[in-house]
């Protein structure tokens, strides 16, 4: 039973990132978690991706 709910627990978790991250690009944000992902190419000062 504790499996049971440990396993369900993690696929909640991953269902919701999954979740997020489907409306982060569906709003047209290139570098998902940037305060300037709707403006940058990724390029901008706080993003790696370059």
């Amino acid at each position: 039973m504790t499996n049971f709910i440990i396993i369900a627990v993690v696929a909640a978790i991953l269902a919701l990132a999954g979740w997020y991250v489907y409306r982060a690009k569906k709003r047209g944000q290139t570098c998902i978690g940037c305060p300037h992902s709707k403006t940058c190419r990724g390029g901008c000062p706080g993003c790696d991706q370059r």
